[in-house]
């Protein structure tokens, strides 16, 4: 039952992660992209602060003994160092994301395409942990060889010259996540919440800087993209990665990794259902192909 139970909730963040690549798309017409991340990072940073102030009081109020439990237990330090460290890497990841939605040109299925170019980094991890551990198994081969066809259906329409920029520049943002989810996990034993709020505060205050320099913000635009911008930081930045951390709990890695690949699912749905993108056959196909590879990439070694 606890299994179903993480299941679910990591479903329900993969869901929220999906439909964020159409609040990208959708404010990326409105204001740049140091601008968008730097909005939605604030917002994220600062219901993170009030998720660690609720999670507190009631700790401290004993409403209930499994929030007062060591488990759920708020730990007192702020992981300063390690917020930052991540902050940096996700603000690189973000900002490649973002621009490469930007630039996609009008026609292209871009938070479809978007999606499953990013979720290319849970077969990167996996490619570089076989490495580490000098142990390459046939389903990371198989998983690769995937990937690179699926890749290929999805991105090459036309040969070398049906690249888009952008796509390149998911791709550079696929192997920034792949980097963030190790630093993550080598700051895996610190608070994860407040680990999340400084990385969120991090990215929020570099890119308010680079926009500055390089966009020069505007209010009206700012707030004509609302609705995407608190959409990305409530909803994808605190919400979701808040579900993670409760989902993981109850849920085995293997599994969890499974079910929020399924963002990139999402991804396409939502971006065919509200911004009517619709992806050709080939580029369909090269979908399935790189779902199938996130999938395979997660099949865990059989026990001798």
């Amino acid at each position: 039952m606890k299994n179903i139970k993480g299941s679910l909730i990591l479903l329900l963040a993969a869901f929220i992660w999906g439909t964020a690549f159409v609040a990208q798309t959708s404010g990326s017409q409105n204001v740049g992209t140091f601008t968008f991340n730097a909005s939605r990072s604030f917002v994220g940073a600062a219901f993170l602060v009030i998720v660690i102030m609720v999670v507190r009081l009631s700790a401290n109020k004993n409403v209930k003994q499994e929030i007062t439990s060591d488990e759920y237990r708020p730990k007192t330090k702020w992981p300063i160092k390690g917020g930052i460290i991540c902050g940096c890497v996700l603000c690189t990841a973000m900002s490649l994301q973002q621009y490469g939605i930007s630039i996609y040109p009008k026609g292209v299925a871009a938070s479809g395409r978007a999606g499953f170019l990013t979720a290319t980094y849970v077969v990167m991890v996996a490619v570089l942990t076989a490495l580490i551990e000098k142990k390459i198994r046939p389903v990371i081969v198989l998983s690769v060889i995937g990937c690179i066809s699926g890749m290929y259906l999805l991105c090459m329409k036309g040969g070398f010259s049906g690249i888009y920029a952008a796509d390149i520049c998911l791709l550079l943002c696929a192997v920034c996540f792949m980097c963030h989810i190790f630093s993550v996990e080598h700051f895996s034993s610190e608070d994860g919440i407040k680990l999340s709020c400084i990385q969120f505060a991090t990215c929020a205050v570099i890119s308010l800087i680079l926009a500055l320099v390089f966009e020069k913000p505007d209010i009206g635009n700012i707030v004509k993209a609302a609705v995407p911008i608190l959409y990305a930081g409530v909803m994808s930045n605190g919400i979701a990665y808040t579900l993670q951390i409760i989902g993981q709990k109850y849920t085995k890695p293997a599994v969890a990794s499974i079910v929020m690949s399924l963002e990139s699912v999402f991804a396409v749905l939502a971006g065919w259902l509200i911004l009517h993108e619709v992806l050709s056959i080939r580029e369909a196909v090269g979908c399935v192909l790189v779902f199938a590879a996130v999938i395979i990439a997660q099949i865990p070694e059989k026990e001798k």
